[in-house]
C-alpha cells in the first residue's frame, strides 16, 4: 500500500516511490526508509492539502538520527544538503517508551508546521535494543536483519495516517 511522494522543484513535478528511496539509501536501514517515507506521505498530504509542495521549502526536524530516515528525507526534499534537516534530541518523547520515543518529526512548510508521532505496534522493543547493541554476535546481527524487514513490512503495509498521527505541539499521546 504505497503512494508515490510528489513534490515540485522549480516548476517540475517529481514523484518518488518507496523503491526509489530504498535504491538511494541501500540495504542498511530499510525500516528508517519506510518510516521517513510514511512521515513524508502523511506530512505532504496535510501541508499541501493534497497538492504537491515545493520540495526546497520543507524543513524537517526529528529526534530520529538514523541513516534511512536522513537519506529518504534528502531524496525527496534535498533538506540535508541545503541545511533544512536537523536531528534534535529534545523532540524525543521518552515517556512514550523505548519503541516510540525517537519517532517524532516536525515538518515545516511556509507558514505551517506539523508534528508527527508514531502509533504503537510498528516498532518492537527487541529491535531498538538490538540496534543499540554496539558489538552484536553474528546471530544477533541476523536477528536484527529479520526485525528490520518485519518492521519495514508492517510500516509499508498501512496507509500513512494509520502509522503516524499529526499532533498539536505539547501533546504526548494522541487519542486512539
Amino acid at each position: 500500500m504505497t503512494n508515490s511522494l510528489t513534490v515540485i522543484d522549480q516548476g517540475t513535478t517529481l514523484d518518488f516511490t518507496f523503491a526509489d528511496a530504498l535504491r538511494y539509501h541501500g540495504p542498511l536501514a530499510p525500516g528508517g526508509v519506510a518510516h521517513a517515507y510514511k512521515v513524508l506521505e502523511r506530512a505532504l498530504g496535510v501541508l499541501g492539502q493534497d497538492e504537491p509542495v515545493e520540495r526546497r521549502e520543507l524543513v524537517v526536524t526529528t529526534s530520529h538520527g538514523g541513516p534511512g530516515v536522513r537519506d529518504t528525507v534528502e531524496l525527496v526534499t534535498r533538506a540535508v544538503t541545503e541545511g533544512r534537516y536537523t536531528v534534535d534530541g529534545s523532540l524525543a518523547r521518552p515517556e512514550r517508551g523505548i519503541a516510540l520515543e525517537l519517532y517524532v518529526f516536525q515538518i515545516d512548510y511556509r507558514d505551517e508546521s506539523v508534528t508527527l508521532i508514531l502509533r504503537e505496534g510498528f516498532v518492537v522493543d527487541e529491535f531498538i535494543e538490538l540496534s543499540r547493541t554496539p558489538s552484536r554476535s553474528p546471530e544477533a546481527e541476523a536477528r536484527l536483519v529479520v526485525l528490520k524487514q518485519e518492521m519495514t513490512d508492517r510500516v509499508m503495509a498501512q496507509p500513512a495516517d494509520e502509522v503516524y498521527d499529526v499532533v498539536p505541539s505539547g501533546v504526548i499521546d494522541p487519542p486512539q
